[in-house]
C-alpha cells in the first residue's frame, strides 16, 4: 500500500502531538522534525484541524496541540482524511470482471481490501505510541541483532 506524501505526513504530525498532548509544538518545529517544508505541513494541518483533532494556538508560544481521543482515533481515521480510500468499486467495470475468473479475483482483491481496512481501523493513536516507545526503549545494539524486532509489522504487537 502506497500513502500520499501528505497522508504521511498528516501520520507523523497527529502521532508526534498525541505523544505529548499538554505540548504545543510550532508548525517549523514539526516541519523540522520531519525534514518537510512548513508550506506543505501547513495544508496537512488544516485538514486535521478541519477534523476535529488538532487546534491551534495562536500568538507567542502558539502551535498545534492534539485535541482528539488517542484511544479512539484510529490510522484510518487519519488515512481517510487525506484519501480516498475505498474498499469497494461497484460503478468501475474493468474488462474481463464479468469472467469466472474475473469474479475470483474480485472476490481476493475484496478480502485483501477488507483486511487492510481491518487492521488500520484496529490500530489506534495510542497503540502507535505505545508501539513507539517500546522501540525507543530497545538499546540500539539489541534492535539490529534481533530479528524479531526488526520484523515485526504494525499490528503485530507482540
Amino acid at each position: 500500500m502506497k500513502l500520499q506524501r501528505a497522508t504521511l505526513l498528516g501520520l507523523y504530525a497527529i502521532i508526534e502531538l498525541a505523544d505529548q498532548p499538554d505540548l504545543q509544538l510550532s508548525r517549523s518545529e514539526i516541519a523540522r522534525k520531519f525534514d518537510v517544508s512548513s508550506n506543505h505541513l501547513s495544508k496537512v494541518m488544516r485538514e486535521l484541524g478541519k477534523a476535529g483533532l488538532v487546534e491551534a494556538v495562536r500568538g507567542v508560544g502558539g502551535g498545534y496541540r492534539f485535541c482528539g481521543n488517542a484511544r479512539r482515533t484510529t490510522l484510518l481515521d487519519i488515512i481517510q482524511i487525506f484519501e480516498d480510500f475505498r474498499f469497494d468499486s461497484p460503478d468501475q467495470r474493468e474488462p474481463g470482471m464479468g469472467t469466472e475468473i474475473g469474479k475470483a479475483l474480485d472476490l481476493v482483491l475484496g478480502e485483501i481490501n477488507e483486511s487492510i481496512n481491518s487492521t488500520l481501523r484496529s490500530i489506534s493513536l495510542a497503540t502507535m505510541l505505545m508501539l513507539k516507545n517500546r522501540r525507543q526503549a530497545v538499546p540500539s545494539e539489541q534492535s539490529t541483532g534481533d530479528s524479531s524486532i526488526q520484523s515485526s509489522r504494525p499490528g503485530q504487537l507482540s
